[in-house]
């Protein structure tokens, strides 16, 4: 029989007939379509926000640094990146989410202060190898040229091996965690008194199996005075935290003997340097060097602070919680 459209009448009984690929038993709610190679379950640490590849930019980063990151270092960058956007939609870590921005003003910037010590080895072997080759060629070779040439215009001494960092008011980890990436011989203390923050941080550590690096929840001035913290780092951090006067009594505290403050600034004028070495002349510190630097791909002036460690502070510094700030030496 016929119906009006010319579609021929099947009995209900009769089963229509299944193309012989297709499997028997069929699940009573299908999934959407999906990718047949997509895993079963995802890794517990990916970030829930895909990030795109940062620049490796590594001859910006030879030219300006004289040491560039290797795979498991840029890796390390890249997951960095994608934790804090993952992050970003429930604190308030950054607005600086923009691929080269965050490769200038979150991975460069938090390197820039340790910029004399990136690649102090490498430079040395680069060095040596060259006045070797000088020696048969009589030539200078182009890689201890351009090593020569980046070489800051100071004299830091070098940092022991290893060597213990604090990163004051590390916020959302930063400089903090990028020298634990780029310095695995140092031991990094990421120190801030907002829990959240830290917390999270916490977690940022085991998704990027940073073992060199810990957190600790407190006020600076209250960890200054404690005998597990005061005089017990070689090196202090202190990124868009304070006022100068301010961060050299948060950090100096903190520092073993000949330990060094590293102090970062945007713009810095002689009447703050003037203030400046008055208030660590009272803390056992000398304003030791300036460094002014132009960042890579913005052109804008940075500047940081190195303060030396040359006396033992007083007793009385750091002085009690938000003392410093509202009364700065």
């Amino acid at each position: 029989m016929m119906q009006s459209n010319g579609v021929p009448n099947l009995p209900l009984d009769v089963p229509l007939e299944l193309p012989p690929d297709l499997p028997e038993n069929l699940p009573e709610n299908p999934p959407a379509s999906l990718p047949v190679d997509l895993p079963a379950s995802l890794p517990v640490d990916l970030p829930t926000t895909l990030a795109a590849e940062l620049p490796l930019l590594l001859e910006l980063w030879q030219s300006t640094c004289g040491w560039q990151p290797d795979i498991a270092q840029h890796q390390q960058f890249q997951h960095l990146y994608a934790q804090i956007l993952d992050g970003n939609q429930r604190l308030n870590l950054t607005r600086i989410t923009e691929l080269t921005e965050f490769w200038e003003k979150h991975l460069w910037d938090s390197l820039s202060g340790l910029m004399p010590f990136l690649g102090a080895a490498n430079r040395q072997i680069e060095a040596e190898t060259g006045a070797e080759s000088g020696a048969e060629t009589g030539a200078e070779s182009e890689t201890e040229s351009r090593v020569s040439a980046i070489d800051p215009p100071m004299t830091l001494g070098q940092l022991p091996s290893p060597f213990s960092v604090i990163d004051i008011g590390t916020g959302a980890g930063f400089p903090g965690i990028p020298v634990a990436i780029a310095f695995p011989d140092a031991t990094v203390t990421l120190l801030d008194s907002t829990r959240k923050k830290i917390a999270f941080i916490d977690s940022m550590l085991v998704a990027l199996k940073l073992s060199n690096a810990k957190t600790w929840v407190e006020r600076v001035e209250q960890i200054g005075q404690q005998r597990q913290h005061r005089g017990a780092y070689d090196v202090a951090l202190l990124r868009a935290v304070a006022p100068a006067t301010v961060c050299a009594e948060y950090a100096l505290p903190l520092l073993s003997a000949n330990g060094l403050a590293i102090l970062y600034r945007g713009q810095w004028t002689a009447d703050e340097e003037t203030a400046l070495e008055g208030a660590i002349a009272q803390l056992g510190g000398r304003l030791e060097h300036v460094a002014q630097f132009t960042t890579p791909l913005s052109q804008s002036q940075r500047h940081c602070l190195y303060l030396r460690k040359v006396a033992p502070t007083p007793g009385q510094f750091p002085r009690a919680v938000g003392v410093p700030s509202q009364l700065p030496l």
